[in-house]
């Protein structure tokens, strides 16, 4: 293991253990309700953008209850978008007068949030764009808004380098520690032009962090390697590897396809399926950090909340399947997926069995096995593969295979889990 592979560990320990986080995207955006991008999406001028930032005023934001829903639905650190890629900012920044301390609104953000997350107990992190599509002097490229206009091109990125780097340092100094930092995003290769690490000057960006927030974990989107990936919106088919070699791991994902408050998009994730996405990646030894879009008004949509709610009733019952657990060196059966923390076992059952549930290997090696919603015993059993198969005895089984028999009815949980104690 490299330095900075240790480094990393180091930092990320926490991390590793709280395994699920909540991701917040908000800013302007959420007035016009049509995702995070509409600025570029459908090349919006400034002008037309204005309308947001002069009618932005959440008065129903509650930085509280926010906190309590993340808390309640076992999420341990929290991330909010301190700007995103139209420029405002959600604090008061000294470099710019395109911040919230200028809208209707007229308060930063960021203060009370960190402060209502912090006293709930949930670690704290910004996501921080890199990329600004209000900046004077920030060039013209195939993301941006003003795509393919030849009389904005005469723009200097060395002077919006600086203002990047000024902000970046207000974050890390005016808001005590901070334990995440996710940068968005480097694309060099982009048709129509692009940005690469030399154009934010990543390498100094993240000595800054280093120098200023020596625990904080960063992730790996200035273009050059950081603490942890990033894989979006799916879900990762094996462990992470950069360079043939595992890296730690984070899936950002949302609940509904828009980061942003989307008001017509009803494509919304059922609660198995993020139960099953958390388990997955921790299966694979990675994170989860799941998204919500508040809107205009500061409210948490209800559809977001239900999900959320159901999440925390689940890991309220089964969280140590899921909290500082890992992969396994065992192979699961089909439909399931196993996390261990030391000599504890957790079998997620995807799809429920009818009667028995075969797990190859582990013949000999399980003391115990119960159902984690309840306690209750599940008994066990090792066919002996080389008797004659009957009407009535399983057959076609390898050799170290352990038999668990489960009841008929499903227990009522998103995915049942069975805890396994080796010996």
């Amino acid at each position: 293991m490299s330095r900075d592979d240790a480094g990393s560990q180091a930092r990320a320990a926490w991390w590793l253990e709280a395994r699920l986080g909540l991701f917040i995207h908000w800013g302007i955006y959420a007035l016009p309700a049509r995702h995070e991008w509409v600025k570029s999406r459908e090349q919006l001028t400034d002008d037309h953008y204005q309308r947001y930032f002069d009618h932005f005023y959440p008065d129903l934001y509650d930085p509280a209850q926010w906190a309590r829903v993340a808390k309640d639905a076992g999420m341990r650190y929290f991330v909010i978008t301190t700007k995103h890629h139209d420029g405002f900012c959600l604090w008061d920044s000294d470099l710019t007068d395109y911040k919230v301390t200028k809208t209707p609104w007229g308060k930063d953000l960021i203060r009370p949030m960190l402060e209502a997350f912090r006293a709930e107990g949930l670690r704290v992190g910004f996501y921080h764009s890199v990329i600004d599509w209000h900046h004077p002097e920030f060039p013209i490229d195939g993301h941006h808004p003003r795509r393919g206009d030849a009389a904005a091109n005469d723009r200097d990125i060395s002077k919006y380098r600086r203002y990047l780097h000024g902000q970046v340092r207000e974050l890390l100094t005016r808001f005590g520690k901070l334990d995440y930092l996710f940068f968005d995003f480097t694309y060099p290769d982009l048709p129509g032009g692009g940005k690469s690490a030399a154009d934010w000057g990543s390498e100094e960006l993240l000595a800054m962090v280093r120098e200023l927030q020596p625990e904080a974990i960063v992730n790996d989107r200035l273009g050059i390697p950081g603490d942890f990936v990033t894989p979006e919106q799916y879900q990762p088919a094996s462990p992470m590897q950069r360079d043939g070699a595992p890296v730690l791991w984070e899936a950002c994902q949302t609940l509904n396809g828009s980061w942003g408050y989307d008001r017509d998009n009803l494509h919304y994730k059922t609660p198995d399926m993020v139960v099953r996405m958390l388990i997955d990646g921790v299966s694979k030894n990675g994170n989860l950090l799941l998204n919500v879009g508040p809107t205009a008004r500061g409210r948490l949509d209800p559809r977001a909340l239900e999900i959320l709610s159901l999440l925390g009733d689940w890991l309220s019952v089964h969280g140590r399947s899921v909290y500082g657990c890992g992969p396994s060196s065992f192979s699961p059966p089909p439909d399931c997926r196993y996390t261990q923390r030391g000599d504890h076992l957790y079998l997620h059952l995807f799809a429920w069995p009818y009667r028995h549930v075969h797990l190859p290997g582990l013949a000999d090696r399980v003391g115990y096995a119960q159902l984690l919603n309840d306690g209750s015993e599940v008994t066990m059993q090792v066919i002996d593969p080389k008797r004659r198969a009957q009407n009535v005895r399983m057959g076609g089984l390898p050799e170290g295979t352990l038999t668990l028999e489960v009841p008929t009815v499903r227990p009522p949980a998103l995915v049942p889990v069975v805890e396994l104690f080796l010996t």
